[in-house]
Formats: structure tokens, sequence, C-alpha cells
């Protein structure tokens, strides 16, 4: 199981058209995201009891601080130190079930180009950063998918505030 944070839909539709315009087609099988753990135990009813009490908040702002290359790809950073607390909590909640990867500390990113060479990469990123300025974006829950080896199956969505 993957889990996500759910951006408020202006946000969200912003980077899809970004990733869209820039994410190779033969490879864009998923919208925009900003992934929280990778690979968690489907159908645990521990971790789901544990999400919707992690929900169980008001919705968080989060700023969009850059961007960054990676090799073959662009991403856009985001920092809030809500979002790395509550990570931090989940991380000691689900630290038994945690593949490696998931235990490193958070780098909030969302990707919007990947898996093209790096001379496209750099260009990508020089372009988006003389137009660059820095903003603010919602996060209204957090989400859960099944890995498919491609695209995701939405499972469940805990937006922010439940009670």
């Amino acid at each position: 199981m993957i889990i996500t944070l759910q951006l408020d839909e202006v946000s969200q539709q912003y980077f899809n058209t970004l990733r869209n315009a820039h994410f190779p087609a033969h490879a864009n099988y998923l919208d925009a995201h900003l992934s929280l753990f990778y690979k968690l135990p489907d159908a645990n009813l521990a971790i789901d009891t544990d999400l919707q009490n992690f929900a169980q908040r008001a919705p968080m702002e989060l700023q969009v601080t850059g961007l960054f290359q990676f090799g073959q790809g662009v991403a856009f950073t985001l920092a809030s130190d809500e979002l790395t607390a509550l990570h931090a909590a989940m991380q000691q909640r689900w630290e038994p079930w945690l593949i490696r990867q998931d235990k490193q500390p958070l780098h909030p990113h969302i990707t919007i180009q990947n898996k093209v060479t790096a001379h496209k990469a750099t260009q990508l990123y020089h372009s988006l950063m003389e137009r660059f300025t820095p903003f603010t974006v919602q996060a209204l829950g957090l989400h859960t998918w099944r890995y498919l080896k491609g695209p995701w199956k939405p499972l469940v969505y805990y937006p922010f505030g439940m009670v």
C-alpha cells in the first residue's frame, strides 16, 4: 500500500498539467502526487485505524519552496513543519512494517518529469526556475493506493477533519 497526501484541487491541477506536459507519455500513468510511504501492508486494520486517527486534524498548508533536478527528472520541493511532524508520528507508529525507504526522513516533493535525458531535465529545470516564485498549497487528507506494477488503484481517502 502507498500513502500520498491529497492536495487542493487547484494545486493538483497545476502539478498535473506540468506533469502531463513534461513526463514521457508512455510512462505517465499517474497524476502528480506527494508520496508519504511507498510500501505498507494492505488490509491492515491497525494502519486503517491509525489513518482515521491521523486524519483527525485540520487541513495544513505546505510551502512550495523550489525545484530540484535529479538526473533524469525534475520535481518541486515542499516544506511544512506540520507535515514533518505528522510523518514522523506515522513512522514511529508503523516502524515494524516500514521498508528502508520509508524509514528515511521525509523530503516532500512532487515529480513533474522523470525518465528523460539529463539534458532535457536540465532544460526544464532552468526554464521553470526562471519564473519560479514560492507559493502555498493546501493538504486536504491522506490517500491510500495499491501498486499495480505501473498504475495505482485508489483504495481509501481519509480527509482531514474527520471526527
